[in-house]
């Protein structure tokens, strides 16, 4: 790292007007704002010139280099060690059953999670609903988790990338986060820090996720493939769709419950098919199968013979969570008062916005506005239909698990979600869940 001393405005004025900065510049940057000696309105200054002008893959590769020097560095010295990360989304549940199914199948999969902000949920949020579970387990414990479970779980912590923990608090109050450079840095810095040899990603496109359009999940799969390269680190992403929700749950506690049911080979029809999907993308760049499609059948087959769950229950209780509650799902508390939304007309459900899904369930109290919110778990929406299938007039086309004195609320939601679900007389072309998918290496 560079001991070279430069004066902050300076570094903010030439990314403000364009220029392109230097590794050294980037490095002092970094790690001067990570020791608190170059001030948050400063870097946010920064990152809004980032925003703006960009930055080229020489710079987002010195921009992550820098972050992951920032804090330690795990390494597990074995090759089948594979991460998996979303871009986020609503009803997006996936590590819970891509990840058990990669498990049972021999890949090491070390997931390093985050907590729902905004619309999205998050997935550290979901999986304490299972009284017990352990999301904060000491780093110099990690290594005998991953060789003894083949898998763990865990939240964010103070020591993997700091800096980027600093950065993210900032860009989210600066309205920078849908910076591609940023997203880039951000994923890939914990991800590589945090011990993996490869990450599958799933990026989400579409009104849902915050890469509104497939040309901006795709830039952003380019960026960060061109960053796995220059770290010889294993890459894929998959491009999937977030105009609709993600299965027919969405909240906390209800959507372990459809993950447990997906995992016993139960689970609605787009959710399974985008969990072999990364799972068998995980498969692959473990070297444990020669293409995608095999990866993607011999998840299929840890699906159907039960490995995947048992996987899971290995999972849940090696890091102190009850796995009754695995067993026997109905333990799970959801909130008890149940009000339904009905089709006012015969026909085919043509749209189901998903932004407003997710923020019907933060409106509820499921997610978050402000990052020290506390989350209720145990309020949700089931779907009984989904995008492109027939409704007939009164059929209910989902249930909102709500608490009795949140009526108020609920007639609120009632009407955000009655303008975000389409009927059409016509069957309509529904686009394909998975759009494209982007690879870099593999064995």
């Amino acid at each position: 790292m560079s001991h070279k001393t430069y004066l902050a405005e300076e570094i903010i004025h030439k990314k403000r007007d364009g220029e392109s900065l230097t590794q050294s510049e980037i490095e002092y940057f970094i790690a001067q704002h990570t020791k608190n000696n170059i001030p948050d309105y400063q870097m946010s200054a920064l990152l809004m010139s980032i925003y703006f002008q960009g930055m080229n893959s020489s710079e987002t590769f010195h921009l992550t280099q820098a972050m992951l020097n920032s804090g330690r560095r795990l390494d597990f010295d074995n090759n089948v060690v594979i991460d998996k990360h979303s871009t986020g989304g609503v009803g997006d549940k996936t590590s819970f059953i891509a990840g058990p199914l990669a498990s049972a199948c021999g890949v090491k999969v070390p997931m390093i999670a985050g907590r729902g902000l905004g619309h999205t949920g998050g997935t550290i949020d979901k999986v304490e609903a299972i009284p017990g579970y352990k999301t904060n387990i000491l780093l110099n414990d990690l290594p005998a988790l991953l060789e003894e479970n083949n898998s763990f779980l865990i939240g964010q912590t103070e020591e993997i990338a700091p800096s980027d923990k600093k950065i993210y608090a900032l860009r989210d109050v600066t309205a920078t986060v849908e910076s591609i450079p940023l997203i880039a840095s951000s994923i890939m810095s914990k991800k590589i820090a945090g011990g993996a040899k490869g990450l599958v990603m799933d990026i989400k496109t579409g009104s849902g996720s915050f890469l509104k359009t497939k040309t901006r999940a795709l830039k952003l799969a380019k960026s960060m493939k061109s960053i796995s390269k220059k770290f010889d680190h294993h890459f894929m992403a998959v491009i999937s769709d977030m105009d609709r929700p993600l299965g027919k749950a969405i909240g906390n506690a209800n959507e372990i419950i459809e993950s447990i049911e997906t995992l016993k080979g139960n689970g609605p029809k787009d959710l399974t098919e985008l969990s072999l999907c990364l799972a068998g993308a995980m498969i692959y760049l473990s070297g444990l199968s020669k293409t995608h499609q095999k990866g993607i059948t011999m998840a299929k087959k840890a699906l159907k013979d039960g490995r995947g769950l048992e996987q899971f229950k290995k999972l849940i209780q090696a890091q102190g969570g009850d796995i009754k509650y695995i067993e026997d799902p109905s333990q799970f508390r959801m909130a008890s008062t149940k009000t339904f939304l009905f089709s006012s007309k015969q026909g085919y459900i043509s749209k189901m916005k998903a932004i407003e899904f997710g923020r019907a369930v933060v409106h509820l109290g499921g997610g978050r506005t402000q990052k020290d919110d506390k989350v209720d778990l145990s309020v949700g929406i089931n779907l009984f239909k989904q995008l492109g299938e027939k409704v007939k007039k009164n059929e209910p086309l989902l249930e909102i698990c709500h608490h009795e004195e949140q009526q108020d609320i609920v007639s609120y939601t009632l009407d955000i979600l009655r303008k975000a679900i389409h009927i059409s007389d016509k069957k309509q072309k529904i686009p394909p869940l998975i759009q494209a998918k982007e690879v870099h290496w593999a064995h």
